[in-house]
């Protein structure tokens, strides 16, 4: 069923991403190199089909398996009813009441155990007797249904091998694709448990580089917190190795487990008295349990105020041995695991548990002599062991690798384990690894870096004021001796702090005055640092404050411009509305009182005819000289009526409507129409309805 399973997944898993890559193409996209290879996996649906109806969910052969097995599998428990009654009539029919019998099975075969001290009431064979376990014995009448049930059994084995075989058959022509399903699925399972343990503990995503082949800078990565500032500002140098804020992954995991479950011990503890409340259960129990979870808050406050603390590595792309100098317990091998961890992690697909960005070379190998190398059996002592470490590695390692030594030159004398260790170190940046990472206790391996550029100090950081290291790493600073002054602090007699420092002389003094000023100023800066950290991300979020102040305010503006010129647009259809209407309204009065001006002319008319027609030679005298005084004569000498004349583009014509002149603008003789314009207004008006004031002058 195991291989059904798998085909199963994969199905499901093929129809997952079919339906994801309809909603999503990007996503597609983004997981190409692992969607073609589920997509392109075959899975036989017919060996499926045949497994599921061979094998049930428990791993037994069903009965469906094939016909004969069935047949078999009847004529079996058919056998074993009949043994039953059989068996149980024997028992009803015995009349030995000093003795107990049962029915038991003896190697496959039904028989009948007595116990106690009369024999049986039927004839049989014994099987086994005991005093204590009574007789074991299959009566002479169960010997042939016995017989025949053996056989039934026997074959139903056979059948169901014979299934078993068939399928097998099956199973081996699909083998090639179940073998790719296998390692697919694996290959997949292998990625999500990355992808899960990458964002279980928020990793990064590290920028990785071939030795010797790239240098480029550490892009910082887009939209950064503003705690990364910093370090975005100190990528812009060229980096051989930049980690910062890392964490060794086995203290982290061990720090959120605990602060997990005394979370969870505390979730239960308060369940548990709100329950005893509702319950009034046993007030002493209760109080017992507050001052328990009283506790565990405690200690649920200290878990998240002792974080583990980070360490910073940023190793400059010319250093090839950083030698790392400091107190014992101060973390320097800390932080060598840590570097070899993160090494190993990026080389895996595993994210950096660190801050944003990092960038970590794609070292061939990683090489770490840490520990106690001594061996009994090979006649190693501790200091012979780690030359047999360091041989090897010096032997073996390239110029793409990483070496870690802890504690070179340590377990013999310190003159000479110092010049061995400087030797040994001189080697590894002349003709060594790609990156050497050492820790050691002798200060003379701290002078190695004014005489080689390829060389780079660094410790631990020493509180001496609570006596206790802080765990973080100072870099460009040799480690000094804390001994005389931690002596000092724990009350050693002063005479002896004095004598200390004396066999020590004045010019160590001075070295050390002069690394603790180093010291000083180191922390300075990282104060200052971290101030102008603060600073800057107070300028980001007044900028970005500004930005969204200056975004309102033009948005209120064109807001404002919108609604101004939506209500002038209003005001406009209305004051047009109002004009239509007051046009149309003067437009009616006017036609009104023409009309009744022609009326009264008509009666006017009307009643001067009824008076009597006037002398011919008086009338025609007048019309002529009506005829006359219609006509004018311009300086061009073209004649004009300014009773109807049919008026010109760009004459001044007189609108009585109106009551004003116009500007003839368009005429249309097929409609009898003119458009004229008086003003601002534009008017189409009939050829009656205007008179000729003024012609353009004729060229």
């Amino acid at each position: 069923m195991a291989v059904v399973s798998l085909m199963l997944f994969v199905e499901s898993l093929q129809v997952t991403i079919r339906a994801a890559m309809k909603q999503d193409e990007d996503s597609h996209n983004l997981l190409l190199p692992l969607t073609e290879t589920i997509l392109d996996a075959v899975v036989s649906k017919l060996l499926v089909k045949s497994i599921q109806d061979v094998i049930d969910d428990d791993g037994s052969v069903k009965d469906t398996a094939s016909p004969e097995l069935r047949r078999y599998r009847d004529q079996v428990q058919a056998l074993e009813s009949r043994l039953c009654q059989l068996m149980d009539k024997l028992i009803r029919n015995a009349d030995n009441e000093a003795s107990l019998s049962e029915v038991s099975i003896v190697n496959g075969r039904c028989c009948i155990k007595i116990t106690g001290d009369k024999s049986s009431s039927f004839d049989g064979l014994l099987l086994s007797s005991g005093s204590d376990a009574g007789s074991m014995i299959e009566p002479i009448i169960a010997v042939p249904l016995n017989d025949e049930l053996q056989g039934a059994r026997a074959l139903v084995v056979r059948a169901e091998l014979e299934a078993l075989s068939k399928l097998t058959d099956k199973i081996l022509l699909e083998l090639d694709n179940i073998q790719i399903l296998m390692q697919e699925t694996v290959t997949l399972d292998k990625v999500t448990a990355r992808a899960r343990y990458s964002i279980a503990y928020d990793g990064t995503l590290p920028d990785l580089y071939l030795p010797n082949i790239e240098h480029g800078i550490v892009n910082a990565a887009k939209d950064e917190p503003a705690s990364t500032t910093s370090s975005a500002q100190l990528t812009k140098r060229p980096w051989k190795l930049f980690i910062p804020n890392a964490y060794h992954p086995l203290l982290l995991q061990q720090h959120q487990e605990n602060l997990r479950r005394t979370k969870k011990d505390v979730a239960s503890a308060t369940a548990e008295i709100r329950r005893r409340r509702i319950y009034g259960q046993d007030i002493a129990e209760e109080d017992q349990l507050a001052s328990e979870l009283d506790f565990m808050k405690i200690r649920v406050s200290e878990l998240e105020r002792n974080h583990p603390i980070p360490v910073d590595f940023m190793i400059a792309e010319e250093t090839t041995v950083l030698v790392i100098t400091g107190p014992n317990t101060g973390g320097k091998t800390i932080s060598l695991k840590t570097v070899g961890l993160a090494s190993l992690m990026a080389k895996i697909g595993l994210y950096i548990l660190a801050s944003e960005p990092v960038k970590i070379p794609w070292f061939d190998a990683v090489y770490a002599d840490i520990g106690d190398e001594q061996s009994l059996t090979q006649s190693l002592s501790t200091f012979s062991g780690h030359l047999k470490q360091i041989g090897a590695i010096r032997a073996q390692s390239t110029s793409q690798s990483l070496v870690l030594l802890d504690e070179v030159g340590a377990g013999t004398n310190p003159l000479e384990g110092a010049a061995l260790g400087m030797s040994l170190l001189g080697s590894f940046a002349e003709a060594g690894s790609f990156l050497t990472l050492a820790t050691t206790h002798h200060g003379e391996l701290k002078t190695l870096k004014y005489s080689n550029d390829s060389f780079e100090n660094a410790c631990v950081e020493f509180d001496e004021e609570n006596l206790k290291p802080t765990f973080r790493i100072l870099w460009g600073i040799p480690g000094r001796s804390n001994a005389i002054n931690i002596a000092e602090r724990l009350g050693l007699p002063l005479d002896i702090i004095e004598s200390s420092r004396h066999l020590l002389g004045t010019a160590g003094a001075e070295i050390n005055a002069l690394i603790m000023d180093m010291e000083k100023f180191k922390q300075e800066y990282h104060e200052q640092l971290q101030q102008a950290q603060h600073y800057l991300m107070q300028s980001k979020e007044l900028h970005n404050d500004l930005e969204v102040a200056q975004k309102s305010i033009v948005d209120h503006g064109i807001a404002q411009r919108k609604r101004k010129s939506r209500v002038v647009s209003e005001y406009a259809v209305m004051a047009r509305s109002i004009i239509h209407k007051k046009f149309q309204q003067y437009r009616e009065s006017a036609v009104a009182q023409r009309v009744l001006e022609e009326e009264k002319a008509a009666e006017k008319a009307k009643s001067e005819g009824a008076k009597g027609p006037e002398p011919a030679s008086t009338s025609a005298p007048k019309k002529t000289q009506n005829t006359n005084s219609s006509m004018v004569t311009e300086a061009n000498g073209k004649i004009i009526d300014e009773n109807g004349g049919i008026p010109e583009v760009g004459d001044l014509v007189y609108v009585p409507k109106l009551k004003n002149q116009a500007t003839v603008v368009k005429i249309d003789s097929s409609k009898n129409e003119v458009q004229v314009q008086a003003g601002m207004m534009k008017l189409k008006l009939k050829l009656k309805d205007v008179k000729v004031q003024k012609q353009r002058t004729s060229r």
